[in-house]
């Protein structure tokens, strides 16, 4: 037990922020925000919640990843292969959506109860000659956002350069 006295505006900011832990023993260290809409996370449904948290991880990802490679999902067990995402939703209050392509283009979509939430992300090569890579985590971040999407673009400019 902690013996540490906290104000009450202490306390209730620690109930307000989120605890995140991550830590990188091949001496990387990429930054994530802790929160990316400014609804308290006592109001969020833990559909929500996990749906927020998830576009983090994806931001986090796609920052480490090169310009040849773009984020999928891996399956663990059966033979579902890999999911190209291309799209994240959540229906309250407890499930989750990923919408995207396998690796022979055909439309995939997994729904997931967010208790039974396991997500692999992968790297996979980009489809295509294009110029950039697709980076959804700052498209999925936007719209949690929408008065903050200029400040994504800029983001995403500069994370693809």
């Amino acid at each position: 037990m902690d013996d540490k006295i906290a104000t009450a505006a202490e306390a209730a900011e620690g109930a307000a922020l989120p605890r995140r832990i991550d830590v990188h023993t091949d001496g990387t260290q990429p930054e994530c925000e802790q929160a990316l809409s400014p609804k308290p996370q006592a109001h969020k449904s833990p559909a929500e919640w996990g749906y927020e948290r998830l576009v983090l991880y994806i931001q986090n990802f796609e920052a480490q990843l090169d310009s040849d490679h773009e984020i999928a999902m891996g399956f663990a067990g059966g033979e579902a292969g890999v999911l190209r995402i291309e799209g994240i939703g959540f229906f309250d209050p407890d499930m989750i959506t990923f919408y995207g392509t396998d690796q022979h283009g055909a439309r995939m979509q997994l729904i997931q109860h967010i208790s039974q939430l396991s997500v692999v992300l992968r790297a996979l090569p980009k489809i295509g000659p294009q110029e950039r890579p697709r980076r959804i985590g700052f498209e999925l971040a936007r719209a949690l956002s929408p008065d903050e999407s200029k400040a994504a673009d800029a983001t995403a400019e500069t994370a693809t350069e």
